[in-house]
């Protein structure tokens, strides 16, 4: 396959805006709590994509096109919008941004998990081979490279939340890919990108604030400090992470094939890496690369054929 410079544009923008999202959100979480940081990105990032995906809510058959469809998209609004990003930002108070992106890589392993037990989607043994590797590699990450870590389980809480978060993360992408009837073939409506992910949002930004006021009558946060960095803050990762990063990601995916991407997509933690040593000055460690090589080697032998 030929990479064109727009091709490539596009499959680098998405790494290159999740690792920052990591990155400029353990920054942000000095300002505010994590969760408020959530919904206060998707809600702004709703708020751009109304004029983009109007057409969603335009008329009264399109708003009941929505209603039919509720409990989909519901779901996906509590997994893609509310847990997951709420999950990493409260996971980066106590690990790193190398350490949550690291995490994430490890998503085919979890994606496997979730086929096998809710889609009966038997893997191969590649798949099997890699799926340990990239647990191998997981491991790494949660013990630090110290295997006295795990036995005594003595693992950092941010580590454990990231794992939930890529977990769900693997629900949602299979419920992408194995949607109900009423979503698939002539059933589903003619939605935009624009239009799919104001649906979710819809949901996800409800979900979101609840989340956040429910949070801080469980367990006090900070009261926000509205400097400028955390505003820009706020504007960079509701545009960039939420808006651009899905719309090249799914350009990308649909040009360039799910496999490309996906080796593009393991840049993340390498421009995490490198992003938290220039911006906040955490180095990343030795164990990161015995973890970043075991994840990616993984999804290199699951990823071939049988």
């Amino acid at each position: 396959m030929h990479l064109s410079p727009r091709l490539v544009l596009l499959l680098i923008l998405p790494p290159l805006l999740w690792a920052a999202n990591a990155v400029f959100a353990r920054i942000a979480i000095n300002s505010i709590g994590p969760l408020w940081l959530n919904a206060l990105r998707w809600g702004l990032a709703l708020l751009i994509l109304l004029p983009l995906g109007w057409k969603l809510l335009a008329t009264g058959e399109a708003r009941a096109r929505v209603g039919e469809r509720w409990v989909y998209l519901g779901i996906l609004g509590l997994i893609g919008v509310g847990a997951y990003n709420g999950l990493q930002y409260v996971a980066l108070r106590t690990s790193t941004p190398v350490n949550v992106t690291l995490i994430a890589s490890s998503l085919p392993l979890w994606s496997m998990i979730v086929g096998v037990l809710f889609y009966r989607v038997h893997p191969t043994r590649p798949q099997l081979i890699g799926a340990a590797l990239s647990l191998a590699g997981v491991l790494t990450v949660l013990s630090r490279g110290e295997l006295q870590v795990l036995l005594r389980i003595q693992l950092v809480e941010g580590d454990l939340l990231m794992v939930l978060a890529i977990m769900g993360w693997a629900i949602y992408s299979w419920m992408l890919a194995r949607p109900p009837a009423n979503m698939s073939g002539s059933a589903r409506p003619d939605w935009s990108w624009a239009e799919f992910l104001l649906g979710q949002c819809l949901f996800g930004v409800l979900i979101g604030f609840a989340a956040a006021g429910v949070g801080e009558v469980v367990a006090p946060s900070m009261t926000p400090d509205w400097n400028g960095t955390l505003i820009a803050t706020i504007i960079f990762v509701a545009v960039g992470p939420s808006v651009i990063a899905y719309r090249s990601w799914g350009l990308a995916v649909a040009e360039a094939g799910p496999a490309i991407a996906a080796i593009f997509y393991n840049l993340t933690p390498l421009i995490a890496a490198v992003l938290s040593v220039l911006v906040i000055g955490e180095w990343p460690q030795p164990y990161h690369g015995v973890a970043f090589l075991l994840i990616v080697g993984g999804i290199a032998v699951a990823s071939r054929r049988g």
